[in-house]
């Protein structure tokens, strides 16, 4: 086999040169990618472009039939133009995607690649015989590369020739220095801008055209409103002698001139970014580099709430130095400033589509309009549309091509059109592209890696498995559950102890590593719960049927079956693959009432009997050890299921049955997970909860102290769970709610982890006070418990053993994305609920009770506990002047009225439509009466005693009570259990 070997020179890390030498391999059995050629050896059969359905041009520019070799600059820039219908028969050369790799952008274009309609066929060029080049000294790696790509056209062209097809090539590119050189090589060649002109109704796929360098030389002649980025070289240097930091940046989401740059190591405190400019045009998850201002200039967070979409003018930056300056004098007194910096570089643009609205136009005569993300934290962004009339009512989606020096926004281009603003399934889908949820129907190659239907156990399936038929097996899930992936048993064995079995969909026999179906999974990461649907990991034939531990039906586990004494302690423990056959399905309400019942004395009651006698003991000693017991607001949606209109909206219960499930299922995590790191200490996938910085509970310390409790916050999680205990108001029960719902906003996020890349002392799970842990109970939902199957399984047999298991780097950027896809998952269940909450309001007033999270400098932040609802109420531009902000006490001050952090107020709440392409909650203040402040009650609506009480108690002196408060919320969404760590979820933004 002929070998190329070329040389270059690289910077190594050490900034000096160094001789970088690549060979490759050429061989001759590399096909073109058409469909019965009879010129090529169809080795692969990876052949996807059928000349016959070739149909003609969809532009006028070209007469006859073709196919289309794209170059870089197109792939790179021009993605969301290609996703029109109209391109197909598509060439992508390996070049290309050489190319794309050194500039982070392969991700961006993996679902065009991947769409069959397309045929889009990936050519070897650089491998190939007839198209492989060498890099001539005079050329620069680009130039080389343009030849490249220009050569393999020619090639195709010659080869359809030798076809006698009516078809040939078209190269298209956005170098026009490029397709002026094809062209002189006697080449049809396009710019992609004058290719689609030839379009019929070309105009809206035209406002799709990235045109980041036209823009960045339109605003060149302008003042500079920003600091120049830092180059590449200049940001390395700093960051190798110290001088800069590297971090995420994150926008505050109360605050849109506020943020925070969050370090790559864990225990380095965040650094704060104050103002627009400092931001220097960095972008919410933008990787940026930072350098740390001088001392006597850090600041800390306003306390002001400033959200961009209710901001009146567009300016650079509010006058407000006078009040900044006496805010930062008591900030320096209390000790509250923080380390501050500014942007220096931008390391990596975080990529993403953005979900939004056209603002009404400012002007006539341009086509420029300003577009607000959905996403507050993200700035407008200005697009250049010459069709936006129909646009106006329309959610849309963008996405941010630059971002000049001598411009207050961002420039972009538009994507595409998604349906009407408050239309149900146009903001579903927008919420799902705003968290890049993958929700596409699942592909053909992914739906062939599926069993046959009807499926049967066969004679070797029973000789591998333990078959537990007889066993009283029985799950229990919310309402509605179709995916179910856990039950459990329990029997008394006659020595007194227990045998209890934890038995889980063993969803790896169905899904093979490394085929179509796993490679989905592995991209999803997680299912997706919205309110009122589902967005599967795996296709439903699994999910919902031959992997679901339906009732009745014989189905395959995976079981961990424990000994345990009736203290609960685990005396043995055995793993098996299993055969099972669930006696019942329950929901928590029908296991609580066999729990209830003494009447009710059969098998699968006593199960339950002795499973909850037992998960007490468990959860009492978990406490014991410091577990965190963190309360969330959840609440459940009725939907009318014909209409899907939302009927009604109230708290989710709970019952001691929901407890009960979620022992046992923490318990067989910790148990698999330590069975796997001791089998695989190097590639075991584990899940941590990094122990939060002390000073990311500061917020909620001085809100706690104000009412005369403290809480322990560097002592470990026992010390803070004894302190939350103590913290009860007898004149405010859902006092110690609110404060552990605050303490759960200062947790870190829980991350999955291979098990080589972190050291040992860094496992623990701080809000499980656990040393080690992992996710196996939910595999028909989340991709992680599939891949600790697969090492559980593996561990027990090294027979089943498969390579790519034992890849550290590979686990390492799998976890990676696991953790991106969990934490999106999460948002985009929070986006549903607040989506619906807001649908539920429209055309509604009502009154209801709520309860002061945080009082700001201009603003009230409420918890409405009856929907689980955040909002505010603005004061600063209320009409009275009696209304003012006490910044010691932080509270505010009306006359003879007080209203402090944790106060119940009286409010009402209604959407505002008069902006109509931009509807918001509104929420006005009913008691206390603040006049000219303040509505009057609704006339029909009666106040409960407890509210009426809750306000006359609300300016009294707090009294401590020995009554303990414990909110424990289960983490269910949508018909399905979600047991993730904790209650909460440790869901921090």
């Amino acid at each position: 086999m002929p070998l190329v070997r070329e040389c270059q020179f690289a910077l190594a890390k050490k900034q000096y040169l160094v001789k970088v030498r690549r060979d490759r391999y050429i061989r001759d059995d590399i096909c073109c990618g058409i469909v019965d050629c009879k010129l090529c050896l169809d080795v692969w059969n990876l052949n996807l472009i059928k000349l016959d359905k070739v149909q003609r041009s969809p532009s006028k520019v070209v007469d006859s039939k073709h196919i289309l070799l794209l170059d870089t600059n197109i792939i790179r820039h021009q993605v969301d133009v290609l996703t029109d219908e109209r391109f197909s028969n598509i060439i992508i050369c390996n070049t290309v995607l050489k190319e794309l790799k050194q500039c982070f952008g392969q991700r961006i274009f993996r679902t065009f690649l991947t769409d069959e309609k397309k045929a889009v066929y990936i050519f070897k060029n650089e491998f190939f015989r007839g198209t492989c080049i060498v890099r001539n000294s005079e050329e620069t790696i680009d130039e080389r590369n343009d030849r490249a790509i220009r050569h393999a056209a020619m090639w195709y062209r010659d080869h359809l020739k030798q076809l006698d097809s009516d078809v040939t090539v078209v190269l298209l590119s956005d170098d026009e220095q490029m397709v002026q050189r094809a062209v002189d090589e006697g080449l049809l060649a396009f710019t992609l801008e004058f290719y689609v002109s030839g379009f019929d109704d070309s105009a809206m796929l035209l406002d799709k055209f990235w045109r980041g360098e036209s823009k960045k030389r339109s605003f060149s002649e302008g003042s500079a409103l920003f600091d120049q980025h830092l180059t590449l070289e200049e940001m390395k240097l700093g960051l190798a002698n110290g001088l800069y930091k590297l971090g995420t940046f994150q926008v505050s989401r109360e605050n849109y001139l506020e943020a925070h740059v969050i370090l790559e190591d864990e225990q380095d405190r965040p650094i704060f970014i104050e103002g627009l400019l400092n931001f220097n045009r960095a972008i919410q998850n933008d990787v940026v580099v930072v350098q740390m201002l001088p001392e006597e200039e850090w600041s800390c967070p306003a306390s002001v709430l400033r959200l961009q979409e209710f901001e009146s003018e567009f300016l650079l930056e509010k006058s407000e130095a006078e009040d900044r300056a006496q805010r930062l004098s008591n900030a320096r007194a209390r000790g509250d400033i923080e380390p501050t910096g500014k942007v220096v570089g931008i390391w990596h643009r975080a990529c993403r589509t953005i979900c939004g609205v056209l603002e009404p136009a400012s002007s006539t005569i341009s086509n420029q309009r300003l577009f607000t993300p959905s996403d507050r934290r993200l700035p407008r962004v200005l697009l250049d549309l010459s069709e936006a009339a129909h646009l106006v009512d329309q959610r849309i989606v963008a996405t941010i091509d630059c971002w000049p020096i001598s411009s207050r926004y961002p420039i972009g281009h538009f994507v595409r059109e998604l349906g009407k603003i408050g239309d149900r399934q146009t903001e579903n889908e927008a919420l799902l592209l705003e968290h890049d949820v993958p929700h596409q129907c699942f592909s053909k190659s992914v739906l062939d890696c599926l069993p046959e239907v009807p499926w049967t156990i066969t004679e070797k399936d029973l000789q591998e498995r333990e078959d537990l038929r007889h066993l009283t097996i029985c799950s229990v899930d919310p309402p509605g559950c179709t995916d179910i992936d856990d039950a459990l048993h329990c029997v008394q064995l006659v020595n007194g102890n227990f045998e209890v079995g934890v038995h889980i969909a063993d969803v790896s026999h169905f899904v093979i590593p490394n085929s179509a179906l796993d490679q989905e999974a592995a991209n999803r990461g997680t299912t997706v719960y919205l309110v009122d649907q589902r967005i599967d990991m795996l296709p439903d034939l699994l999910s919902s049927k031959l992997c679901s531990l339906l009732a009745e039906n014989d189905r395959f586990a995976f079981s961990v079956i424990w000994e345990l004494d009736r203290n609960a302690k685990v005396l043995k423990c055995r793993f098996c693959k299993s055969i099972i056959r669930s006696k019942m399905a329950l929901t928590y309400a029908d296991a609580q009432s066999r729990l209830d019942d003494p009447n009710l004395n059969d098998a699968v009651t006593v199960t339950l009997r002795n499973l909850n006698n037992l998960s007490k003991l468990l959860k009492k000693r978990r406490l014991e050890r410091g577990a965190l017991t963190l309360a969330s607001t959840e609440i459940r949606f009725d939907i009318d299921s014909e209409t899907m209109d939302l009927i009604e909206v109230q708290a989710k219960q709970m019952f001691e049955t929901n407890s009960m499930v979620e022992e046992f299922m923490l318990l067989a995590n910790i148990t698999v997970a330590e069975k796997i790191y001791t089998e695989f200490p190097q590639v075991a996938l584990l899940r941590r909860h990094p122990p939060p910085p002390v000073s990311s509970y500061e917020p909620v310390v001085k809100a706690a102290s104000r009412l005369g409790f403290e809480l322990v916050v560097d002592r470990g999680g026992k010390a803070l769970a004894d302190s939350l205990n103590t913290a009860v108001l007898e004149a405010n029960p859902y006092f110690n709610t609110m404060l552990r719902m605050l303490t759960t906003r200062c947790m870190t996020q829980a991350l999955y982890f291979c098990s080589g890349s972190v050291p040992k002392e860094l496992y623990v799970h701080f809000g499980l006070a656990s040393p080690i842990y992992t996710h196996f109970t939910s595999p028909i939902r989340r991709y992680a418990d599939l891949v600790v199957h697969r090492l559980l399984s593996a561990a027990l047999d090294p027979s089943r053993i498969v390579p790519s298991m034992l890849d550290r780097r590979r686990l390492e950027l799998l976890c990676q994305n696991l953790n991106y896809r969990h934490r999106m998952a999460q948002y985009a269940g929070r986006a549903s609920v607040s989506l619906n909450t807001h649908l539920f309001f429209k055309n509604r007033l009502e009154q209801l009770e709520a309860y002061v999270l945080f009082v700001r400098r201009n603003a009230l932040q409420l918890l409405i506990p009856k929907y689980g609802l955040e909002s505010f109420i603005f004061y600063d531009q209320a009409p009275c002047n009696t209304i003012t902000y006490d910044d010691d006490e932080c509270c505010l001050r009306a006359g003879e009225i007080t209203i402090r952090n944790f106060d119940p107020l009286l409010v009402q709440v209604c959407v505002d439509e008069s902006v109509p392409h931009r509807p918001k909650l509104q929420v006005k203040l009913v008691k206390p009466f603040i006049s000219g402040f303040s509505v009057d009650p609704l006339p029909v609506q009666q106040i409960s005693k407890t509210v009426e009480n809750n306000l006359e108690k609300s300016n009294d002196q707090p009294q401590r009570t020995g009554k303990r408060v414990l909110n424990h919320v289960g983490d269910e969404e949508d018909g399905k259990k979600r047991r993730e760590d904790f209650s909460h979820a440790l869901a921090t933004d």
